[in-house]
């Protein structure tokens, strides 16, 4: 299968602004691409890239006064396949996780595991760890918060998700994650493209999407709490501990959003 994803997001500033910026497909997919990303840009910009330490592909500007338009189109072949279910992965002892897995382990920003970490326990030490947990885990959360696009807030954490009963992708990733690491599951944060590909297509908005990894029996796992269903097309762009890690933009002064549009669809 092939897929076409891409993005044209601008931004105003007021003045010389520097910005980070997480863009571009996860090195883990770029062979899958058709041909080489690029970031594109309506005025003349240049640009530094650069490794983060969770593995992303990042990019470093200083975004001129006025508006500056960042786009790119590409596509990129899939399996076509919805996401595996890792029904008999089994989950580790924290003793035995690598090294560089136990921060995910860790409370964070937006993964206030603090907070949840009682309610964590009273409502699923019940359910047998590995798999059977985690899906008890993203069963609750898909049916605990309601989808509302209108109702997005970037402050909001997984405890204030947990309260509110409301929120978008982000939201349900945060919660599922940290419900995940209150009960030792390592969980962590991804972004990238998720088109309507077997599915119905959703009346909002396309947008970036926002899921979790799990690991289990020695991989890591995609997982989807807001559609609490395998999907075809997750396109990993970035992964982190929380949203913190993987923004698709940071700017360093005033920036003001003027225009945000994100392309993702099968090829027939």
């Amino acid at each position: 299968m092939r897929i076409r994803v891409g993005f044209h997001i601008e931004y105003e500033c007021q003045n010389e602004t520097p910005m980070l910026l997480v863009l571009k497909v996860h090195p883990s997919r770029e062979r899958d691409l058709c041909a080489a990303q690029s970031l594109n840009f309506n005025r003349s910009i240049s640009v530094r890239d650069y490794m983060d330490a969770y593995g992303n592909a990042c990019s470093r500007i200083v975004a001129p006064p006025g508006r500056t338009m960042i786009s790119s189109q590409f596509e990129v072949n899939d399996s076509g396949l919805p996401d595996p279910v890792p029904e008999l992965a089994v989950q580790h002892l924290i003793q035995d996780l690598p090294d560089d897995v136990l921060v995910f382990l860790l409370g964070s920003r937006y993964c206030d595991t603090d907070r949840l970490a009682e309610f964590a326990w009273k409502q699923f030490s019940w359910t047998p760890l590995g798999w059977p947990r985690v899906k008890a885990i993203t069963d609750f959360v898909h049916s605990h918060l309601v989808f509302d696009y209108d109702r997005a807030d970037p402050m909001r954490t997984a405890h204030d998700g947990f309260l509110a009963r409301t929120g978008v992708c982000r939201d349900f990733a945060h919660l599922a994650i940290t419900l995940c690491r209150c009960l030792n599951i390592p969980a962590r944060y991804c972004t990238g493209y998720l088109g309507d590909i077997g599915v119905p297509k959703d009346p909002h908005p396309m947008d970036f999407s926002a899921w979790m990894e799990v690991y289990l029996g020695g991989c890591w796992w995609t997982v989807d709490p807001r559609h609490n269903r395998p999907r075809i097309g997750h396109l990993l762009m970035a992964r982190g501990r929380d949203a913190t890690d993987v923004a698709l933009s940071t700017a360093f002064g005033p920036a003001t959003l003027t225009h945000f549009e994100v392309i993702a669809e099968e090829i027939a």
